[in-house]
């Protein structure tokens, strides 16, 4: 008797054990049959511009101290067919020179700004975040030397994420 019972605990065993197994098996499986969502907010605005505006689209311009000629410090910024790219144009005195902008995807439409900057001939070109916030970006100033300088002031950049 005592043998037979100690046989039917192990079969009891066995089948709970076997069945609580089989069912977490299968709970693993559904979780890893599920996709997880992934989050990009970079998807929500196109690459490429639709329609590129000829004039530009900020602009900063000051008159230098020249008292001969009718010179400027000036900097503007125009669309390019990217729509996260800029040309920019920039001028000082007779210095001419044109750079590229690159934006971050912030998952909106980019707002480029130009503000002036501390130093006299400088500005600082940026962004409004998606609070109507300004975010400085790129200094674009005339050192000692009379040279046309563009320093990058901060750095931005955009995740994926998993939910």
């Amino acid at each position: 008797m005592k043998k037979i019972f100690v046989a039917l605990s192990f079969v009891f065993a066995f089948c709970f054990f076997s069945c609580h197994s089989k069912n977490q098996n299968s709970a693993q499986q559904d979780d890893s049959t599920a996709k997880p969502k992934i989050i990009n907010p970079t998807n929500d605005v196109p690459s490429d511009r639709k329609e590129i505006k000829k004039e530009p689209i900020a602009e900063y311009k000051e008159k230098t101290d020249n008292p001969l000629n009718d010179w400027y410090f000036s900097v503007k910024l125009y669309e390019t067919p990217k729509t996260f790219y800029y040309l920019m144009k920039l001028q000082f005195e007779e210095i001419r020179g044109e750079d590229t902008l690159k934006l971050p995807n912030f998952g909106y439409e980019p707002k480029p700004v130009i503000q002036k900057g501390k130093d006299k001939y400088s500005c600082i070109i940026g962004f409004m975040d998606n609070e109507n916030k300004f975010r400085e970006y790129k200094l674009v100033h005339v050192d000692d030397n009379n040279h046309l300088k563009v320093t990058a002031l901060k750095h931005y950049s955009v995740a994926t994420y998993q939910e």
